[in-house]
């Protein structure tokens, strides 16, 4: 795995283990001013779905991160191949369910992360 496709991978794995954080334990608190769309009385109501999606998300950022620890070159290359394509259709059913902004976040990064991994074949 090149370097720019660990530099993008790496960033993708902390974005998700922020998004990780925010869902989990911040929902409430900072969860409210990130996520402006949703109204204030439904953050205590969500909590629990939030903390739910979060894990998902920590998911993500622990596949993302094995990827770079694993030494055989092919292997490295394919599960974070493989993770992408989930942060990029996690991404996009987002963007089409909940908000647009998602695509931005989550799939433009995905998507240029497998680009990466594309133009060094």
């Amino acid at each position: 795995m090149n370097t720019l496709s660990q530099l993008i991978v790496g960033f993708i794995a902390l974005l998700h283990i922020y998004i990780l954080w925010l869902e989990m334990f911040a929902w409430t608190t900072r969860g409210r001013k990130v996520f402006k769309t949703i109204p204030e009385d439904q953050f205590e109501k969500t909590k629990v779905m939030a903390a739910n999606q979060g894990l998902y998300n920590g998911f993500l950022a622990a596949g993302l991160i094995w990827s770079l620890s694993i030494t055989t070159i092919d292997w490295s290359i394919n599960i974070a191949i493989f993770f992408l394509s989930c942060v990029l259709i996690a991404g996009i059913y987002g963007a089409m369910t909940a908000s647009k902004r998602i695509f931005f976040v989550q799939a433009v990064p995905a998507i240029l992360g497998l680009l990466s991994f594309m133009l060094q074949i």
